[in-house]
């Protein structure tokens, strides 16, 4: 599109429309500001896959995020860099993600990996040149280039993606942020310690690879639970009696005493009575009945666009003693990266994502058309799909500009916070990566009274919008936990409830403590139960995307958590680490090898860790 055609999408420039001034310091010079601000927040996690298969389902998907995701991330970083663009998303490097790409096994496979994907597409090359069709011979090449220019990038960063992410939030043009440690979800953990646990070892996990704290945090599946009574929901696999409820902390009381300010949560725990469609239900192409088209597209309320601090325990001398803020997913704007149907990704001219050639497993073929047979897909033109990108780049700023529109002469700039999996971008929508960009360079080059800003720097500016009280839920499907706990998944939990059981009271035992056997042992008893924790078993299980590797992976984890219990019980009663059980417990560390410095220590019965300079609140 022109610039002439863009700044027609907006009816007042940046000067007409620039309303009240605000200052975030009372000391400070009082300035301009945006009529209403975006706010892109990119969650990039994978499971803990290392050791653990390849191909179809293993270390395959790490090396194809990486190509596909992470590298064209930074490349479109450094590309907004140069030309002095601001992106200020906000990016969630999950702990498990951050300990697979500092692995010394990915580092070692994943040039291998990159050096098959060149040799594949030479081989289609050749194949395509000798039957005649010159357009998928220069596809051929184009993957040859793309996946030489990966292998380049990742020597460039010392084969160090982290480094390359940790420079740009050194820079300020992102803010990283963090997540659970293995992205257990909060709401159906069964002691405060493991929720306070999954989110401690994620800060540390933060602080040394990233080398500062982080800010905010991606509570898993935007899960939320508030305090209150609790009862176990499963009986436990070994028979034994299942544990009393308890009175739970709310996850905002977790976050804070962490130091973390804000999360994020799904339209429907800020306006119940407008429940909107799972970001998985779009991908799939399914839409809730009871959403009907005037639903979808009428105009959210304003109080999408603003932050709250999340109503916790109340004390009489402090005020809110716990307050974290929330940030709302929009509905509008997701629906069109979220949605293979209706979303951009459907549209034609982009890469399909399920027709390959094999051996190599390259793709040669454009979406072409709405459910278009296998067979009739039409050969991909990258020049054109790139180009395809600014239109919809400039069309999505324009509904973000009409989602805001009625708050950009409040007092407090409204902000459109548009949450998504990292790995859409690039993995499965191709070009993604380059709309993105495109998104950044409309909103600096056109006069839109729109900025990026990420979560961090707009409470650094304003006000939260006031406390709000939610309830339980997610972003899964029925906005509910059904993902997570459902007939087909319940199983899981009879092991993971006394897992987390048993290790609350290894950990509180203090035999551990003066012991480095001893605390080598429930070093990894307490990594297998983070391992056990990831809610991906149960997601990958609910989906059918890959059932059969997430129930073996699970069994897996709970298997090796056992044999740890074992070697921890026997070290208990006999005071010493037995060659067998030290041989043993040498080759589950080396299988799982993450968080080298994991403290069991969080675990130990009422253990919280507060910061002393987390913010109290007296009042909105």
């Amino acid at each position: 599109m022109t610039k002439a055609s863009i700044d027609s999408e907006f009816t007042l420039s940046r000067e007409s429309q620039a309303g009240p001034t605000i200052s975030a310091d009372p000391d400070s010079t009082v300035a301009s500001r945006p009529l209403g601000y975006l706010t892109f927040t990119l969650h990039a996690h994978l499971p803990y896959v290392i050791n653990h298969g390849t191909w179809p389902h293993g270390m395959e998907w790490l090396h194809e995020a990486a190509a596909e995701t992470y590298l064209p991330l930074l490349r479109v970083l450094k590309s907004l860099e140069r030309d002095n663009i601001r992106f200020n998303c906000n990016l969630n490097l999950s702990p498990i993600l951050l300990e697979q790409l500092s692995h010394p096994v990915f580092i070692a496979e994943f040039p291998n990996y990159l050096s098959r994907k060149i040799v594949a597409a030479r081989e289609d090359e050749a194949f395509f040149l000798q039957s005649g069709d010159v357009h998928l011979a220069e596809t051929a090449r184009y993957w040859q280039r793309f996946f030489s220019q990966a292998l380049e990038d990742f020597n460039q960063f010392d084969r160090n993606i982290i480094s390359g992410f940790r420079h740009f939030n050194d820079t300020g043009l992102i803010d990283i942020i963090t997540c659970g440690a293995t992205h257990g979800y909060m709401p159906l953990l069964g002691t405060d310690e493991s929720v306070r646990a999954q989110i401690r070892t994620a800060v540390d996990t933060h602080i040394r690879h990233i080398g500062k704290p982080p800010r905010g945090i991606w509570a898993p599946e935007c899960g939320y639970r508030p305090a209150g009574h609790w009862n176990y929901p499963v009986p436990n696999a070994d028979g034994d009696p299942v544990a009393p409820g308890f009175n739970r902390i709310g996850v905002e009381q977790a976050l804070s005493e962490s130091g973390l300010e804000f999360f994020f949560v799904d339209t429907h725990l800020v306006e119940e009575s407008r429940r909107m469609p799972s970001p998985y239900e779009l991908q799939k192409g399914e839409l809730p009945p009871d959403l009907n088209s005037e639903r979808m597209t009428r105009e959210p309320h304003r109080s999408l666009y603003q932050p709250y601090f999340v109503d916790g325990p109340y004390n009489a001398s402090v005020g809110k003693a716990h307050p974290t803020t929330i940030f709302p997913r929009d509905p509008r704007t997701g629906v069109q990266v979220w949605s293979g149907d209706t979303g951009y990704p459907g549209d034609g001219v982009y890469l399909d994502f399920h027709k390959k050639r094999w051996p190599g497993g390259h793709r040669y073929w454009r979406v072409t058309g709405a459910r278009v047979d296998m067979g009739d897909k039409q050969p991909y033109y990258p020049q054109e799909a790139a180009e395809r990108t600014k239109a919809h780049a400039a069309h999505f700023v324009h509904l973000v500009h009409e989602a805001l529109k009625s708050g950009f002469n409040d007092t407090v700039p409204p902000i459109l916070c548009s949450p998504f999996d990292a790995e859409l971008f690039g993995h499965w929508w191709f070009e993604g990566p380059l709309w993105l960009e495109a998104i950044a360079r409309t909103l600096h080059d056109y006069n839109t009274g729109l900025e990026l800003i990420s979560c961090a720097d707009y409470l650094d500016l304003y006000p939260r919008a006031g406390f709000i009280a939610m309830e339980e839920g997610s972003w899964g499907a029925e906005g509910t936990n059904q993902v997570w706990m459902n007939p087909e998944t319940s199983w899981t939990y009879t092991h993971i409830y006394p897992a987390e059981l048993y290790t609350r009271d290894a950990c509180t035992n203090g035999l551990w403590q003066n012991s480095p056997a001893g605390k080598r042992i429930l070093q990894q008893l307490c990594r297998e139960l983070l391992l056990l924790e990831s809610s991906d078993w149960q997601f990958l299980i609910t989906t059918g995307a890959a059932r059969d590797y997430a129930e073996i992976r699970f069994l897996t984890h709970n298997d090796q958590f056992n044999e740890v219990k074992a070697i921890w019980q026997n070290f208990e009663s006999t005071g010493a680490l037995t060659k067998a059980n030290e041989s043993r417990l040498s080759e589950i560390e080396l299988r799982d090898s993450i968080f080298p410095d994991i403290d069991p220590g969080l675990w130990i019965a009422g253990a919280k860790q507060t910061h002393a300079d987390a913010p109290v609140v007296a009042n909105a």
